[in-house]
């Protein structure tokens, strides 16, 4: 196991919602067991598998303090607080950690697409306002600016509590520098899931999910057995699910993985617009995998 506090696997959690578009707070806290019993090690809320640009200050509190609740000391529980205003941003990084989540996950400044320079700052605002470890979010094909490695790098060394970055570039020049030149306490974090068995090779500590949610269990096992070097193991799980975990993005996540999970019963199939339900073609698709594979 590694000795940084931020590893392993974590899911991007989704926000159930009931039919009046209010949280549906019973199937969160369904949600929540049903990671505890497949051994996911963070349980990750409010990020933007959460829905989080529709969600209120007060709805961010009152998920996370309900899956915490939950979760006693059974997970790490963590919070999306990002957003592309610092001001804002600080603000949300702090309401999460009095609400009791133990990390914060904050995306990079997406649309006003600031120099690293800026972004540098943005983070060190964050950092120094709270205690609690900070994952950076860098995921360029959603925000339109990536992070470089030489900012990350420098925020980890700068900020003790700058504990993780959740990559999601899929550069692999710019992740083999990050797990080559990183500091002892930095996690280095996959969040595309169809790279994790090449990325736990490389030496990475583990990934943010979509996929988690639906087969949390499936996920840390192939996440262990990359990190232990059974990659026959590992190569035998990504091979099963390689399928769905493509099909997870064939529309915005997270409409797929959400209409998976009302399939499995588990939360009504309710979304915040603008995002709306899956086309009537791609749940034909989805189904058939979700057949294939025994999840439904």
């Amino acid at each position: 196991m590694s000795t940084r506090y931020l590893s392993g696997s974590a899911v991007a959690l989704v926000t159930p919602f009931k039919r009046d578009m209010t949280v549906d707070t019973d199937a969160l806290r369904r949600l929540v067991q049903f990671h505890l019993e497949a051994g996911t090690d963070i349980i990750i809320t409010c990020g933007t598998t959460g829905e989080s640009p529709t969600l209120s200050g007060d709805e961010q509190v009152e998920i996370i303090r309900t899956v915490k609740d939950e979760a006693g000391n059974g997970c790490i529980v963590a919070a999306g607080a990002g957003t592309n205003d610092t001001k804002h941003a600080v603000e949300l990084a702090k309401n999460a950690e009095l609400a009791g989540a133990a990390a914060i996950l904050s995306v990079s400044p997406y649309y006003n697409k600031p120099s690293q320079e800026g972004i540098y700052q943005h983070y060190r605002h964050i950092a120094e306002a709270v205690s609690v470890p900070i994952i950076i979010y860098n995921v360029p094909g959603r925000t339109g600016c990536n992070v470089a490695a030489s900012t990350i790098l420098r925020l980890a060394r700068d900020f003790e509590n700058i504990a993780a970055v959740k990559e999601a570039s899929e550069n692999i020049s710019q992740i083999s520098e990050l797990l080559e030149e990183r500091p002892a306490h930095f996690s280095v974090l996959t969040g595309e899931d169809s790279l994790i068995l090449p990325f736990m090779a490389m030496g990475g500590d583990g990934a943010i999910s979509v996929a988690a949610n639906q087969i949390p269990a499936q996920i840390k096992q192939l996440i262990e057995a990359a990190r232990q070097g059974d990659l026959e193991s590992a190569r035998s799980i990504n091979r099963r699910y390689r399928k769905l975990l493509k099909l997870n993005f064939i529309e915005s996540n997270p409409v797929p993985v959400k209409y998976a999970l009302a399939r499995m019963g588990m939360i009504e199939e309710n979304y915040r617009l603008p995002l709306v339900p899956l086309s009537a073609e791609n749940k034909l698709i989805l189904d058939q995998e979700l057949k294939i594979l025994g999840i439904i």
